[in-house]
């Protein structure tokens, strides 16, 4: 009996110092997690900041400012031109088809108009750039990373936050509150042309709708949206590119990580600035 009785004691002892191990382990698993998160939020702040000083601090470079505009902004347009057209069809469709349940067809324009210059445009934008120009910039920074050119610009004592990073990064914050005024105009025409030609509404009727209710805050804040989902997108794209490992699997991480981050902060910066905005 005195025997069983210290056997159970001693599986007791075992089993709470496995416990306790175990909870150890995840203390000290969480513990680096955190840490690790917060020295990698500190070293973006840095890079952030580095960035944006060396915007506005000579000497400038206005042909490669000029090339990112022509590259982010320019090339950019068919995609983004394409996804707010069916994305405003879409939408007109779908409108029209819940809002008939209430008798209520004439809020289409109303909604088509909103929903894509406040919320749909500068999303669907931002995130389509994030997937062509953030990957594209992080393979190009990464690869001359492998490649060591960025050591090479500073052997030959040019900054590479003056030479890589700021021209990507003002270009992307200036280029797509273009691309989302025109994706505005080309969603708002998808809506139009599926209301007209396939709903049956009337054009002079769909159109005073349209700008009945359309407000100047409705407008600036998808393109304050804009701005700041192309900062972001450039900025991830150079962070990622610039701290990037050696070898291919470092790039092809780097590309992959770039477009990731933007697309989640693009998201979680939507809700903040729709609030800011509109609460």
């Amino acid at each position: 009996m005195e025997q069983t009785q210290d056997t159970i004691k001693m599986k007791g002892q075992a089993t709470g110092k496995a416990a306790l191990t175990y909870l150890q382990y995840v203390a000290q698993a969480v513990g680096a997690a955190m840490l690790a998160l917060f020295q990698g939020a500190g070293r973006l702040f840095v890079f952030m900041g580095q960035s944006v000083v060396h915007i506005f601090l000579p000497p400038f470079f206005p042909r490669l400012v000029l090339r990112q505009l022509i590259d982010i902004g320019y090339y950019s347009l068919p995609v983004v031109g394409m996804t707010t057209l069916f994305t405003g069809m879409v939408l007109a469709l779908q409108s029209y088809t819940g809002f008939s349940r209430f008798n209520a067809e004439s809020a289409v324009a109303g909604v088509v108009v909103l929903s894509m210059a406040r919320e749909l445009a500068p999303v669907l934008a931002g995130l389509m750039v994030a997937g062509r120009v953030g990957a594209s910039i992080a393979a190009e920074i990464a690869t001359m990373r492998v490649t060591e050119q960025i050591d090479a610009l500073s052997t030959l004592s040019v900054n590479p936050f003056k030479y890589l990073i700021a021209p990507r990064v003002l270009a992307g914050t200036l280029m797509l509150p273009i691309l989302v005024l025109v994706g505005d105009i080309i969603g708002v025409f998808g809506g139009y042309v599926v209301s007209i030609y396939n709903l049956g509404f009337s054009p002079g009727r769909y159109l005073s709708q349209t700008w009945e209710i359309l407000e100047v805050i409705d407008v600036t804040s998808g393109l304050v949206k804009a701005a700041v989902f192309g900062f972001i997108v450039a900025l991830m794209g150079c962070y990622h590119g610039f701290n990037s490992q050696r070898g291919a699997q470092g790039v092809g991480a780097a590309t992959t990580n770039a477009v990731v981050s933007s697309s989640i902060l693009i998201l979680i910066l939507n809700y903040i600035l729709t609030q800011v905005f509109f609460s």
